[in-house]
This record gives C-alpha cells, sequence and structure tokens, in this order.
C-alpha cells in the first residue's frame, strides 16, 4: 500500500490540476481524496509534484531492435527477444506504461509484460503486421522466392496473406491466442523493398473481411495509410485507426471524422531519419527523399486534423536506435496542437480505441496505478515531456518503475 501525499493532478477533463492525496493498493488507485489518512501505507510527500497519467505510445514496434526489416526478420527470435528487453527498458523509463505495438510482438512478451514479469509497458499486440504479397510485410528482396512470407515468428514484422479464405484463417488464429486488434498494411511504405507509396494493397473485398473478422472478435483494425484513396477505402470497410495519413486530405479527414475514428501520425520517426540523414550516408537516396516530404506532409496533416477536430493520438513508430527519441514527438505536435489536446491523445484518447477507459488513461479511484511525475505543469506546455530528464518517476501497476 502507497500513500502519495501533496500530488498535483492533471485533471483532462477540467484542465486544470487538482491538489489531492493518492491513496494506491493492489495495483489500482483505491482512493483520490484531500487529507487522506492511512497508517499501513508506506507514504511519500510529494511536495506539489505534478502526476499525469501513465503515457500511452499507440503505434510502437517493440521488437525492431535494429532498422532494416530483412534483416531483422532472419534473426534467431530468442536474440530477438533478448534485444527487445532493452527496447522496453527504456520505454517504461520514459514514461510509457502502455503502448500499442504494431507488428513485432506476440503473445508470449505481451502477457509477461500485463504480469510485470518482465521491466516493461503494458504491451497490447497484435502478432504479425498482415500484407499481400508484395506488400509494405512481406520483407522479401526481388528474387528471394525460396523464403516463407507467410510464418511468423517474434521480431517478424507481417505475415502474408492473400484471398479472404487465407485472411479468416490468420485472423482467427491472431484472435485465438489473444491478439488486442489487428493491423494490416493497405498502402505502400517507406521502409520496404517492393511496395511503392502509391499502390493501394488488398481488395474490398478482402478488407471488409478482415474488419468483419476482428468486429466479431469485439476489437478493431488499425491500417497502415498514407494517400487519400488507400484512407477512403480503410475508413469504408471500417477500419478504426488510420496510422501515419501523412497524405490525408480534408475530404478524407471529414469522413474520419465523421465516423469517430482515430489518427496516429508518426512524425517523429520520419524526422528522426532525416537528421540521421544529415549525418550519415548509409541510408538509401530514394528512402532519404521519401521521407523529408512525408516529414512536411505529416505536419501539414497533422495541422489540418487538430484544425478539424479529429481524434489524434500518440504514436512513434521508431526503430532501431531511434527508439531513445520517443517522446520527441511531444515537441513536434506542440506546434500545431494545444496541450490539452496532445495530452489526451497520449492518455485518454488511446485508452477509449483500445476499449480500456475504465482501466488506463487517467488517474481516477479503480484505475490501474499507472503515472508520471514531473516538476512541471504539462498544461501549460506539453514540451516538457520530450525531455526525460523532466519524467522524475514512474509508476505502473501500483509499483514504482523508476523513482526519484
Amino acid at each position: 500500500m502507497i500513500l502519495l501525499k501533496n500530488v498535483n493532478i492533471v485533471n483532462l477533463d477540467k484542465e486544470k490540476l487538482q491538489k489531492r492525496d493518492i491513496l494506491v493498493e493492489n495495483g489500482v488507485f483505491k482512493k483520490i481524496d484531500r487529507d487522506i489518512i492511512e497508517p499501513k501505507a508506506e507514504i511519500f510527500d510529494l511536495n506539489g509534484k505534478v502526476a499525469l497519467a501513465g503515457l500511452i505510445d499507440a503505434h510502437v514496434h517493440v521488437t525492431a531492435y535494429k532498422r532494416n526489416f530483412t534483416e531483422l526478420s532472419r534473426e534467431a527470435p530468442s536474440y530477438v527477444t533478448i534485444k527487445t528487453l532493452e527496447v522496453l527498458d527504456g520505454m517504461i523509463e520514459r514514461g510509457f506504461t502502455t503502448v500499442r505495438d504494431a507488428g513485432g510482438a506476440d503473445f508470449g512478451l505481451s502477457r509477461a509484460s500485463f504480469s510485470d514479469e518482465i521491466k516493461s509497458p503494458r504491451i497490447l499486440f497484435c502478432g504479425p503486421a498482415i500484407s499481400q504479397t508484395g506488400g509494405h510485410g512481406d520483407v522479401r528482396r526481388v528474387g528471394e522466392e525460396f523464403i516463407s512470407a507467410d510464418r511468423f515468428e517474434i521480431g517478424t514484422l507481417g505475415q502474408v496473406a492473400d484471398g479472404v479464405d487465407a485472411l479468416r484463417k490468420l485472423i482467427r488464429n491472431q484472435i485465438r491466442v489473444g491478439a488486442h486488434h489487428v493491423k494490416l498494411m493497405v498502402n505502400g511504405g517507406i521502409s520496404t523493398p517492393t511496395d511503392p507509396i502509391e499502390n493501394n494493397q488488398f481488395s474490398l473485398e478482402e478488407l471488409r473481411c478482415v474488419v468483419e473478422e476482428a468486429q466479431m472478435a469485439n476489437t478493431y483494425v488499425l491500417a497502415h495509410a498514407y494517400t487519400p484513396d488507400s484512407i477512403h477505402r480503410a475508413l469504408e470497410c471500417g477500419v478504426k485507426s488510420i496510422e501515419h495519413g501523412n497524405l490525408i486530405d480534408k475530404k478524407r479527414l471529414e469522413n474520419l471524422v465523421s465516423r469517430d475514428a482515430y489518427l496516429t501520425p508518426t512524425l517523429c520517426v520520419y524526422n528522426a531519419f532525416r537528421e540521421y540523414a544529415q549525418k550519415k550516408s548509409d541510408l538509401d537516396a530514394k528512402i532519404v527523399a521519401k521521407v523529408d516530404g512525408f516529414y512536411q506532409s505529416g505536419l501539414d496533416a497533422l495541422k489540418m486534423a487538430s484544425e478539424m477536430g479529429a481524434n489524434i493520438i500518440y504514436g512513434t513508430d521508431l526503430v532501431g536506435e531511434f527508439h531513445d527519441r520517443q517522446l520527441d514527438e511531444f515537441a513536434i505536435r506542440s506546434e500545431f496542437q494545444n496541450a490539452v489536446d496532445i495530452l489526451k491523445g497520449a492518455t485518454t484518447l488511446p485508452a477509449k480505441l483500445f476499449g480500456m477507459d475504465n482501466q488506463i488513461g487517467s488517474i481516477k479511484e479503480g484505475f490501474l496505478a499507472d503515472l508520471i511525475l514531473l516538476d512541471k505543469n504539462p498544461l501549460l506546455n506539453a514540451k516538457v515531456l520530450s525531455k526525460e530528464k523532466n519524467i522524475k518517476a514512474v509508476m505502473k501497476n501500483g509499483s514504482w518503475v523508476k523513482r526519484f
């Protein structure tokens, strides 16, 4: 039992700080009130430190300890797991107590993260992102026909399935092992070898089949999509969460808003690649050109989405050595979003999308005891969260993961 005295809690509903005491017991916020007395509790007088609900990153690849997905898919699963633990340690040290993996993690990692058997955020997983042959999750190089693309082991970004029957079987198996969501690649990408950005992927029949299977299992589909057409096709088929969306236009944003769907920009990954390319020369020139243009278009999309009142949730999509830039997104978004909306995007909004808004995303009685402690008020400027040094302590499931 832990009693936190003299805490300024960030209340996003009222958009202000509220000074309270917090009693934590059995992994949940047991009581939140003024002047709580509990003789059996371990007491921490926080002297006015600011408490915010544990952060949520809604687009991660926890197993992507290296940038090259083709190489990653050929690593020993045991080695990938060991390297993944280093990635997870960094994430929770930065204040992320829940993450949504968008391809690569499996049920074993997720189970260990929920039960605190590893130092890690709570991992919501899908297994592999689902790709058509030659799509964004097909990491085979041209001519590598001898390599299987329809198998999945931890660390493999995607798994290939073509046709309604194959997709149904794959998704039903993902649901069987406890997947929290379904990830589809409906558009070309930057980092895989055979899928131009302008390509749409999967037929409408296939898209509808995937959404139907997810809905029957009381979950939802998130889709990797950049172009207006790919976003339109995904939304019309019932996809709930659009990932990246850099080229989205006003018409498709109106559709997204009207459907109460969600947009997950991941601008910090493009910025990380841009800055890396200025110092190094080991990136393919075509990829560098793509990234540079997509960063600017992504900024434009974020600004327009914010002005239109879209559900914008926090995501990063970082890989390899860029994982330590996970907090950069707060600084980038501060140029176009107000602090309250940015904070909601990293707490209450993703919790709602995940169907966990009675468990995570807020400091409320009965919720899981996830929080971070700050010296500064993020309601005044969300950029304070962009520096790891400002995150003084992290609690997950009622236990200190990082102590001040």
